[in-house]
């Protein structure tokens, strides 16, 4: 399977084949709030010192950076980013200056007016955590009550009007309802379904390789995922064999409290950002690529996930051809 097929990762050959610091902005990510309706178990939340809510201006000053270097796709994030209150604003301003993919990534729990109304603006891809099959679960992984009914509805009301993704974040107090969550939210009429162990419990998704094919032919990111675990692969960690730089820092971004990272989850995962916000952040992340051993850096060797070490081997063999 082409990568390019796997929805907002857009990680195809020409992309792979052209990278560099002048190449367009493929996937850019700004958290633009650490505040949440969720208490999530597996989340740690963000670094004390990227904490706080983003002004418009400084959201848009960001984006304006992106947009200014040809930016193509960009996601929001969080925190939960619908409690941001300039969020529709914002994305209007993406859609007016062309940005060809805006995503949000959201708990679902936001009024669906909201979501309608982000639609209108310009988003066209949103991305939704589904954690269980079931509304006791559901509620435990939210660490709310009520949540679970709420998300559902708003699922099955989102996906009818835009391509939406479930995220489905795995860990031991739900690894083992994986393949029900999978067939639940196969009836909800979602557009893709990612599934992930938490960053704390890295275990192969070995459950999930009894889904009927029926299934995972409809979803190319789950099936692109679970071909990957049948053959011995985690979703997270490198092995020796892989590409020891990240190519990705060259034309992908992920932005919080004015610094920016090698990628979102070295963010998530609490590593030390590349430099600060500012007209100079792509020659810094060249700087950055030179020098950084990924396979030395314990966050990108035990973290990395899948799709992102596929992407830079076949850089680094573009690379030498």
């Amino acid at each position: 399977m082409l990568l390019e097929d796997i929805g907002f990762y857009t990680l195809s050959d020409d992309r792979a084949k052209n990278v560099s610091i002048d190449s367009p902005l493929w996937r850019c990510e700004l958290l633009l709030t650490d505040k949440c309706t969720f208490k999530c178990p597996y989340c740690r939340g963000m670094r004390e010192d990227l904490r706080g809510t983003l002004t418009f201006k400084e959201a848009k000053n960001v984006v304006d950076l992106w947009i200014a270097e040809g930016l193509r796709n960009v996601r929001f994030s969080g925190g939960e980013p619908t409690v941001w209150k300039d969020l529709v604003k914002l994305v209007a301003h993406c859609k007016k200056n062309n940005v060809e993919k805006i995503a949000v990534s959201t708990n679902g729990y936001s009024d669906l007016d909201l979501y309608k109304r982000l639609i209108d603006a310009g988003v066209n891809d949103f991305s939704i955590s589904l954690d269980a099959c079931c509304a006791a679960v559901g509620d435990r992984m939210a660490g709310r009550k009520d949540s679970w009914d709420v998300v559902v509805k708003n699922i099955k009301e989102v996906s009818q009007l835009i391509y939406t993704t479930v995220g489905m974040v795995f860990t031991k107090e739900n690894i083992a309802q994986a393949k029900e969550n999978v067939l639940f939210a196969d009836s909800l009429g979602i557009s893709d379904i990612r599934v992930v162990p938490s960053a704390q419990y890295n275990k192969a998704l070995k459950i999930l390789e009894t889904l009927p094919s029926e299934i995972l032919d409809k979803y190319p990111i789950l099936r692109y995922r679970i071909n990957n675990v049948k053959k011995g692969r985690n979703v997270r960690k490198m092995t020796k064999e892989d590409s020891g730089k990240c190519w990705l820092v060259l034309d992908d971004a992920a932005i919080a409290g004015g610094y920016h990272f090698p990628c979102i989850i070295y963010l998530r995962e609490g590593g030390n950002p590349i430099g600060k916000v500012g007209d100079n952040m792509r020659k810094e992340r060249e700087n950055w690529m030179n020098v950084h051993n990924c396979w030395e850096d314990k966050i990108c060797r035990e973290m990395c996930l899948d799709v992102c070490i596929d992407y830079n081997n076949k850089v680094a063999k573009f690379k030498e051809t």
